[in-house]
């Protein structure tokens, strides 16, 4: 959600195509994926639904930012994650900001994949799914929320809690053939949220209790800025992609094989 540094990303060979958890490369080496575009194929890659809903609006021909239908359609999936908040839906993240900017809100925001400090009402907070803990969803620190949804086209949100909305400017027109997919997504996500989706990984949870490099909340692990690129190349050689920048967490995927598993746990107590 950041506009952190990209750079490493240059490490890595051409990427061909994406699917569940996995990247695929020029050569035939696959990569587990741990940045998961920051959270936003926190999912998955390529999921069928989704697929689905792109192609169905694509063939529409709704490339347009006009009013349509699909606009309410995604706010009721929003409201499925923040019941009772308003929304803006902005076009992309440079939109967002600039909002929260003319609101009197600034950068840094807090991401709860990380240790928090205390947090007050002026704060404007990052939204991640799969935490863990028994807290709802709903029940959130403050009522300035970006969330990180798994759509990677669809718009930049900001989640307002009502007594606030006044202060920010309106939302902007979306093209249905973003909203579309993005909605679907929201759906499918939602409904994984109600029951664990990340089985227990008995060899990573050994190897995050014998270090203190890498901390873990829910479905995201997180570290400090020391050594990080070097790091970075380590988890690359070894098969797995971290995110390009410390400042975002890594994100276990829903599903690994017995084999990814031990070699996951092995870069982690190294």
């Amino acid at each position: 959600m950041m506009y952190h540094d990209k750079k490493l990303l240059l490490q890595l060979p051409r990427v061909l195509r994406a699917r569940d958890f996995h990247l695929y490369l020029e050569g035939g080496k696959r990569l587990t994926d741990l940045w998961r575009e920051g959270g936003k194929a926190v999912c998955g890659h390529k999921t069928p639904h989704v697929l689905r809903e792109l192609k169905n609006a694509a063939e529409r021909g709704l490339f347009a930012s006009l009013p349509h239908p699909m606009e309410r359609r995604f706010i009721k999936a929003l409201e499925l994650l923040f019941p009772g908040s308003s929304f803006r839906l902005f076009a992309d993240e440079g939109s967002l900001y600039r909002a929260l900017a003319a609101a009197g809100f600034t950068a840094p925001f807090q991401d709860p994949a990380f240790p928090q400090e205390a947090q007050d009402e002026k704060n404007v907070s990052l939204w991640r799914p799969f935490l863990g803990g028994s807290t709802p969803h709903s029940l959130l620190p403050t009522p300035h929320l970006i969330p990180i949804l798994p759509c990677p086209l669809g718009p930049a949100v900001l989640v307002l809690d009502k007594s606030v909305e006044a202060s920010f400017p309106a939302s902007e027109l979306i093209p249905p053939v973003l909203l579309a997919p993005a909605a679907r997504a929201i759906h499918d996500m939602a409904a994984l949220m109600k029951a664990p989706v990340c089985q227990r990984y008995r060899k990573i949870e050994k190897a995050l209790a014998g270090q203190k490099l890498w901390r873990r909340r829910g479905i995201y692990l997180s570290t400090d800025g020391e050594g990080y690129a070097a790091l970075f190349m380590k988890f690359l050689e070894g098969g797995f992609l971290l995110p390009p920048s410390p400042e975002e967490p890594a994100i276990l995927p829903f599903t690994m094989s017995d084999g990814e598993e031990a070699k996951l746990a092995h870069l982690l107590c190294k």
